[in-house]
């Protein structure tokens, strides 16, 4: 791994370090920890898009199964709450691999509609199944329970989805520098040339997909139990284009991008509030402005001009 990449990774840990020291009061925090928490599922998402090339628009379907694992599992069946993150995570890793061969079989638009059918489903399912879930009005979520320690609070929260941020970052660098990461960047400039340079194209797509699905489980698990009750709009179609949109305004294909990007458009709604009906449409300028003069991304933007200056 290049020193640079570590470099970022240290700013961002000292960053994290301090940021709860300086933050006015508690609401600020609980915002820190939601980019926190969009920023690892963002990650996991720029994997399989940015640098394996495959689109996904119905992300949020996974979120919303590793959420309603957590609150589901230890509500009605009695499993203990982090058994119940792993199970979804595994449930959702299966899931995943499950479709992943068919689905990836597809190109272009017909794979964005077959990855958007699977989070339709999914979230017509937990809304539907109301017995078990709540259906639309949700259900509440018991406290995150890890070896006899329960977590609570935003305190505790913050250091929890910061450590487990950087040790994804830290994962994801090393991944995409690691001959996997190179045979995902093959595949993402050519699935034949990749054939020919002997990767496994079909294993790879599997293999980052499932790997993304279940990154974006474990964060909805987090949510779920930082929150304390989930509804099925966090797997909502919205939801995943929210998603979509931090890879591509943080950077396809940049791991910083993917934090800066989840950051900027966590915190935009909120600073947006005051526009009292008009948020929306600032929203929609703000983003469709980045799209026209930073077309790649802000970080791969900003690297660009640092290296032309000097």
């Amino acid at each position: 791994m290049k020193n640079s990449s570590y470099a970022g990774l240290l700013i961002i840990a000292a960053i994290l370090a301090l940021l709860p020291f300086v933050l006015p009061n508690s609401f600020y925090l609980d915002l820190a920890i939601r980019m926190g928490i969009n920023a690892i599922i963002v990650l996991g998402l720029n994997l399989l898009i940015g640098f394996a090339g495959q689109i996904s628009l119905g992300h949020a379907g996974f979120v919303g199964l590793g959420a309603f694992a957590s609150a589901v599992l230890p509500h009605h069946f009695g499993w203990p709450t982090f058994g119940a993150m792993l199970g979804g995570a595994m449930f959702t890793g299966i899931l995943a691999a499950l479709v992943a061969r068919p689905i990836f079989k597809l190109k272009g638009h017909y794979l964005a509609m077959a990855t958007l059918g699977l989070g339709i489903i999914v979230n017509i399912v937990l809304r539907n199944e109301s017995e078990y879930t709540g259906g639309p009005d949700g259900m509440p979520v018991m406290a995150l329970d890890v070896l006899g320690f329960e977590i609570s609070g935003d305190d505790q929260w913050y250091w929890v989805v910061a450590i487990l941020l950087c040790i994804s970052i830290w994962a994801s660098l090393n991944l995409i520098n690691s001959p996997f990461g190179r045979g995902l960047r093959a595949l993402h400039g050519s699935e034949v040339a990749a054939r020919v340079a002997g990767v496994n194209v079909e294993r790879y797509k599997i293999v980052i997909f499932v790997m993304s699905a279940m990154f974006a489980s474990v964060m909805g698990s987090i949510t779920a139990h930082h929150v304390g009750f989930i509804t099925p709009s966090v797997a909502d179609f919205p939801h995943s284009i929210e998603l979509l949109t931090m890879v591509v305004v943080g950077g396809v294909a940049s791991v910083y991008g993917s934090v800066v990007g989840a950051v900027l458009l966590t915190a935009l709604p909120q600073a947006l509030a005051n526009f009292e009906g008009w948020e929306i449409v600032a929203y929609g300028v703000i983003l469709v402005t980045c799209m026209i003069f930073v077309p790649k991304g802000v970080v791969p933007t900003m690297n660009a001009k640092f290296k032309k200056e000097h």
